[in-house]
């Protein structure tokens, strides 16, 4: 069994495909890397590329916060088969418009930061207070390089 990311690029997001593919290779080697240094074999995620508006509903909905924002996540730990199957994730979605607003090292950049922050929050990582928040972005810039390197997926 191998790790795997769904990639679903909403049809009013404007983005170049080889970027979503890029993007998707990396965040698939980041789930892998992830479950490799949890002890899975393998690890399910999905990964949303959507505008503000879809966002901002998301956000009002799922959180009761009535404004757009870079990254959800969604926890399917959280949820009640969560500890069935643990290897199952969950979702992350980002708004490419704050992502091309927020991007200060180009787009992909930002939308392979914002991936790494939002599986974090799948893995169980928060940032409540500065501690939970070193720790998560530690892992984070982990997945990252790991995401970056070429060869054999290992540990991050």
């Amino acid at each position: 069994m191998t790790s795997s990311l769904d990639l679903v690029v909403d049809d009013q997001v404007a983005i170049a495909k080889p970027l979503a593919k890029q993007l998707a290779r990396e965040v698939a080697r980041m789930i892998r890397a992830a479950a490799l240094t949890d002890g899975y074999a393998a690890y399910e995620a999905s990964l949303r590329l959507t505008d503000d508006a879809t966002i901002h509903a998301l956000n009002r909905d799922y959180r009761a916060k009535d404004k757009p924002t870079d990254v959800l996540a969604f926890a399917q730990r959280e949820g009640p088969g969560g500890p069935l199957h643990p290897e199952l994730l969950g979702d992350v979605v980002i708004s490419v418009d704050t992502a091309r607003t927020q991007a200060k090292r180009g787009l992909h950049a930002e939308l392979l930061h914002l991936a790494s922050h939002g599986l974090c929050h799948l893995l169980g990582y928060d940032h409540r207070d500065d501690e939970e928040e070193r720790v998560m972005n530690l892992r984070a810039a982990a997945l990252r390089r790991e995401a970056r390197r070429s060869g054999r997926v290992r540990a991050a």
